[in-house]
């Protein structure tokens, strides 16, 4: 009974958040797709420094191993980054003749950019359908953070409903009150790589599904990993972190006038708010 009660839980926390996610990112957002990107990395990094490390540091882990398993995450997720480059590069070059399906062409543009530019015109591509091919880099990172951040939420929620049903019900509501904010982030860095709303959303759920498994794990093994969630906070931290200082603060770095510089950090600090708003309602029963 213990277990389908985890099972059930995980399922919710980790796929629900997804699709309120989704909802509010393509529904009640949707008119203010521009600005999502500043709204995911304000989420990403106040899930980081607000919610994850806190939490980590606030263990009987040692606060050197910590920064180590820091360092070492972000020059993970740098080199994976590297390799997702080297693999979309791989499939341009070997699929040239396919570049109008939209796939393959993110870090290889045209040497000429009256020629790039032609072949958008003529493919009937808005600059808005060209965002995904333009830069789809960071999705490899946002998926391998987030499936570690949901396997340890899925042992923390385990660790709940072994001790009370009660608690493991409040803590998986939780878990996914405080996740909706970053799986807006994490869809709007996806939605970059991705003509389809829906395959981001798959992608995210299958991530958030790993919950489910954390949950399992945890049920049989809550003791031996309980020691490890520290390690797992700063993993999912590190990625988190590369993709929104790596990835989409650059992309923001351009220059705007003052009003579209005013809402940039409007909708910057709108993610952040979101997090510590959802963190200080859900953050005592987590």
């Amino acid at each position: 009974m213990t277990l389908l009660a985890i099972l059930v839980g995980t399922l919710v926390a980790g796929i629900g958040s997804v699709w309120v996610a989704a909802w509010l990112s393509f529904g009640v957002l949707s008119r203010y797709t521009q600005h999502m990107l500043s709204l995911a990395a304000g989420a990403l990094l106040a899930t980081s420094f607000l919610h994850l490390l806190p939490e980590a540091f606030e263990s009987e882990a040692g606060a050197h191993a910590l920064f180590l398993t820091l360092l070492l995450g972000l020059l993970f997720f740098f080199l994976l980054d590297k390799a997702e480059l080297w693999h979309h590069g791989h499939e341009h070059h070997h699929g040239d003749g396919h570049g109008h399906d939209g796939h393959g062409h993110d870090q290889a543009p045209h040497p000429d950019p009256s020629v790039a530019h032609t072949h958008a015109e003529a493919s009937g591509h808005s600059d808005a359908a060209a965002t995904p091919v333009e830069s789809p880099r960071g999705q490899w990172a946002v998926l391998a953070g987030d499936s570690v951040h949901c396997f340890g939420d899925g042992i923390l929620i385990a660790s709940a409903f072994i001790a009370d049903i009660r608690l493991g019900v409040i803590a998986a509501l939780a878990v996914m009150a405080h996740e909706v904010p970053h799986h807006m982030g994490d869809l709007a860095v996806l939605r970059q790589g991705s003509s389809s709303r829906r395959a981001a959303v798959v992608k995210v759920s299958m991530a958030g599904a790993i919950t489910a498994f954390g949950g399992a794990v945890g049920y049989v093994l809550v003791d031996a990993l309980h020691d490890w969630l520290p390690y797992f906070l700063v993993v999912a931290s590190s990625s988190f972190m590369y993709v929104a200082l790596a990835d989409l603060i650059p992309q923001l770095q351009k220059r705007l006038s003052a009003r579209e510089t005013v809402a940039q950090i409007i909708w910057l600090s709108l993610g952040i708010g979101m997090v510590v708003l959802v963190s200080t309602v859900a953050g005592h029963s987590h």
